[in-house]
């Protein structure tokens, strides 16, 4: 190898590591400014407050209004939980929420992305491997149960990666699945978020067969 490549080789190849390093750390900081961007846009009102009547820098401001906001869900959530607060909320959701235009889709979906909901795949989903073109053909996918149908067939969903919220649906035979209740749903999306590293651990493939 001529100096002139192996001064390449070395410049490259060092640019590359510094790339692998710091280009992760650079997305994180990205994220979590916007992150911080959104919420401190979206709790503005509460933090105008702070700001006019004790006079305090906008960054504390922003940090006592996000404890303050964190304070009323958990006092919101405790007198849902109770009867008196269950029954009164279940009244004020039917009648009058209700009616609002598409809130009650949207209440669905924050459900259904939280686990709250008794019907959301990342709470009770079961974790499973489908053959969506047939056992015959040796490509099979990560998938959640979401329902059973009464002719045989399932229906599944298949996240996308890295972001595991949208994927895929699809009615398949239940020849085609292959469930693994030792999984949990949390292990299943750390692999499906690391667009699939880590599948060959989740489902032992690593290991010969017979």
């Amino acid at each position: 190898m001529s100096a002139n490549r192996r001064v390449w080789f070395f410049i490259r190849k060092s640019l590359l590591g510094g790339l692998t390093i710091l280009l992760p750390i650079s997305i994180i900081v990205f994220f979590f400014r916007w992150i911080y961007q959104t919420v401190t846009e979206i709790i503005s009102p509460f933090t105008s407050v702070f700001i006019s009547a004790f006079g305090l820098p906008k960054f504390v401001a922003d940090w006592l209004a996000f404890l303050a906001v964190l304070v009323l869900c958990f006092l919101v959530g405790t007198l849902v939980a109770t009867r008196l607060g269950s029954w009164l909320w279940e009244q004020w959701d039917e009648n009058v929420m209700s009616r609002l235009p598409g809130y009650t889709t949207v209440r669905e979906v924050i459900a259904q992305l939280m686990g709250n909901s008794s019907d959301s795949p990342f709470n009770r989903g079961e974790v499973a491997r489908v053959w969506l073109y047939g056992r015959a053909v040796d490509v099979s996918v990560t998938a959640l149960v979401t329902s059973r149908h009464g002719d045989g067939r399932v229906t599944v969903f298949v996240p996308t990666g890295p972001n595991p919220t949208s994927g895929f649906i699809y009615h398949v035979d239940e020849t085609l699945v292959e469930l693994h209740p030792e999984i949990g749903v949390e292990s299943m999306m750390k692999t499906v978020v690391s667009c699939g590293a880590g599948t060959a651990t989740l489902f032992n493939t690593d290991k010969p067969a017979g």
